[in-house]
């Protein structure tokens, strides 16, 4: 493949609802270019885009795939994202590397919740975009249906660009509304010929190509006073205007076409190369090592060489490989490159573009261009460069990941192993984290949602052969008391020679104060308890808070006062003392109407004003207790309310079957408090028939 310069090159984000025919467009295009000789279907499981094995069997896109294309002297970039909302990293990871965007429509079913979900994140990293209709090949597809749809959504500023024919219910060809000119696609290939407008088409040609120059006449003053009086554009001048706001986003053109027959996929690349932005009209925040400054750094290959990794791909048979964008300067096969954040320096010995799973070998790569490096200590986020670096690159921002569940090795043994798999999906997945919850003798694994982490358990099995199975976590609770008890311990041990001796009398009371386990405190008079056995006591509160009497977890908020006690002097012992404290723990806590306190935790969800009642409704089967409303732009809101942590397990997918996938929550942990007596009781019989 030739080396491109930064102006010749366009690094481009597939967006869209999953189904919609995001990966069936790449192939389209990929096949006008001539990078295949015929394209695959994603049922055949042959794509260049889908090529894990889980994404054959599952026959959608986990994760995110580089399809370079050459067309027209300018090198595409296509990132192929998947559409489903549990992989949302890998879309993040995309964005952040890429210049534009498209937003793939299926004519079919219209405008979706990932179609707004697409919108929304172009948005937020103030993406230029254009919306691709797919599917028009399908009788039920409407093209005008879409554009209505999109107009509603997102304004008047998107504006379509084709027209579609039909005849005898099929998609024959299109009006190109800039060139007002007819184009008849030649059989059901991808080529076209010119054709006059059909009749039955001029009534919808007018509005949409009204619609299209109010969308140019909107960009200025001047355009939209000519506009108004009734002037006509010129061809040049509708060029130009749609060239300079597409790139700042204050047009939106719509293209369409059938994925399966790669029409309109031409057309698609045509427009890419002229209108969508090369790097050099863009820039990256990076940190300054010097000043600790953020500063905003341009694509520029004249510059010293610097490139940031978005996205780590792991596996078995090819090994793994950093794809990373060049900011500044060229990289080139035979450069030892410095790991800014890691601060080491390594060789490189070979450079590669990926497309799908191939890896093809290239000798330099340009400010801006993406490639691959394969078997380096680099990681998603890490900045490279020669030597010298100046700065380091933000990091892509990644949804936080709140769903979690229990996992556990279907092998004994096989725990060291289970890990290992664990961390290299780990390193290809940022979304995806394990902690150990030692208190409750589990692991967990955290994920966006039940699907993300599924297939992240059937990918352990398929690559690395090692199963685990997944369970419903257990929740940690805590136990305290509510009333006061005064109580005796005794330990008296006589074996030959030194015996064993300790008695302490303790009061056990709330101390108010959930944060600590216990207070230790004494009021011992006469001496009944020498003090040097002061410190044993105390020991044997901190081992007793462990684990609680009442079903096992960790105890809080017990003030403990030694009052009275007795001693032998040859006898006692700290260790006596230690044993005569914890038997007098377990007694006196048991007599102080203890309870169980469950976490709760703030939650934040974040819906359309229509949802509001289903999910205030839902909150309260959940026991939880709403806090509020605040609207935001957008006609949505943000609930808020307080929950109890067990009450959230299978939240993302419930939430997302109330509000048709629209719907995003958070939350953090507020605090403990006492749970009802139904939960006491169900988790106090849990809890013993896990200890049997």
């Amino acid at each position: 493949m030739n080396v491109y310069e930064t102006d010749k090159i366009r690094n481009v984000v597939v967006l869209g609802h999953g189904g919609a025919g995001k990966t069936t467009m790449a192939e389209a295009m990929a096949y006008v270019s001539g990078v295949i000789a015929r394209m695959g279907k994603v049922a055949d499981g042959n794509t260049i885009s889908d090529f894990d094995k889980e994404e054959i069997k599952r026959q959608f896109s986990i994760g995110t795939s580089v399809i370079p294309i050459e067309w027209e002297g300018v090198k595409i970039n296509l990132l192929d994202t998947p559409g489903y909302f549990d992989f949302v990293g890998e879309v993040e990871e995309a964005v952040s590397a890429a210049d534009a965007a498209i937003i793939v429509v299926n004519g079919k079913a219209g405008v979706e919740v990932g179609t707004q979900k697409a919108w929304d994140i172009c948005e937020k990293h103030q993406l230029p975009r254009l919306f691709f209709v797919t599917g028009m090949d399908d009788d039920q597809a409407s093209f005008k249906n879409v554009i209505l749809q999109l107009n509603e959504k997102f304004g008047r500023k998107v504006a379509p660009f084709y027209v579609p024919m039909r005849e005898n219910e099929k998609f024959v060809g299109f009006v190109n509304l800039v060139k007002m000119k007819g184009r008849r696609f030649i059989g059901t290939t991808s080529e076209f010929e010119d054709c006059d407008i059909p009749d039955y088409l001029e009534h919808h040609v007018s509005v949409s190509r009204d619609s299209l120059l109010e969308a140019v006449a909107e960009t200025s003053e001047e355009l939209m006073e000519r506009y108004f009086e009734g002037d006509e554009f010129t061809y040049e001048e509708i060029q130009d205007a749609l060239k300079t706001n597409i790139v700042d986003g204050t047009i939106v053109p719509v293209l369409m076409g059938s994925g399966i027959n790669a029409q309109g996929a031409r057309m698609l690349l045509y427009v890419i190369r002229k209108y969508l932005p090369s790097p050099e009209t863009k820039f990256v925040y990076g940190n300054d090592i010097e000043t600790g400054e953020m500063v905003p750094v341009a694509y520029d290959s004249a510059k010293h060489m610097s490139a940031r990794v978005f996205k780590t791909l792991v596996d078995p048979f090819i090994g793994k490989y950093s794809l990373f964008k060049v900011v500044t300067g060229t990289l080139k096969a035979d450069n030892n490159i410095y790991n800014v954040n890691q601060e080491k320096e390594e060789k490189i010995s070979r450079l590669y573009i990926l497309r799908g799973k191939e890896a093809i070998e290239v000798s330099e790569l340009c400010a801006g261009d993406i490639g691959a490096i394969a078997k380096t200590s680099l990681a998603t986020g890490d900045t490279f460069a020669l030597k010298g670096a100046q700065v380091v690159y933000a990091k892509p921002e990644l949804s936080v990941p709140y769903t979690f569940m229990r996992y556990k090795a279907v092998k004994k043994g096989d725990d060291d192993k289970v890990a290992a798999a664990f961390a290299k999906l780990m390193d290809e997945d940022k979304t995806l984290k394990t902690v150990n919850d030692s208190e409750n003798r589990q692991t967990l694994i955290y994920g966006i949602g039940e699907q993300q982490i599924e297939v992240a358990v059937s990918k352990m099995a398929e690559r690395y052969k090692v199963e685990v199975e997944l369970a419903r976590p257990k929740i940690a609770f805590r136990e305290t008391i509510r009333k006061k008890a005064t109580v005796t311990g005794t330990h008296k041990k006589q074996s030959g020679g030194h015996g064993q001796y300790g008695v302490v009398v303790m009061d056990f009371e709330p101390s108010g104060d959930q944060e600590k386990p216990f207070e230790f405190a004494e009021k011992v008079v006469g001496g009944a308890v020498p003090k040097n056995f002061f410190p044993a006591v105390e020991k044997g509160l901190q081992e007793s808070v462990l684990k609680g009497p009442l079903a096992g977890y960790p105890v809080v908020g017990v003030k403990a006062t030694l009052t009275d006690g007795k001693y032998h002097p040859v006898d006692s012992s700290e260790m006596a003392f230690k044993t005569a404290t914890i038997l007098a723990f377990k007694d006196g806590f048991m007599k102080a109407s203890p309870v169980l306190l469950e976490p709760i935790v703030t939650l934040s969800v974040t819906v359309p004003n229509s949802f509001a009642g289903d999910i205030m409704g839902d909150m309260n089967k959940r026991r939880g207790r709403v806090l509020g409303m605040d609207h935001v732009a957008g006609g949505q809101q943000i609930i808020t309310a307080e929950i109890p942590l067990s009450e959230l397990y299978g939240y993302n997918t419930d939430l997302r079957s109330m509000t048709g996938g629209i719907g995003e929550y958070r939350y953090e942990f507020a605090r403990y408090e006492q749970a009802p007596a139904d939960v006491q009781k169900r988790e106090i019989e849990a809890r013993a028939k896990d200890a049997d």
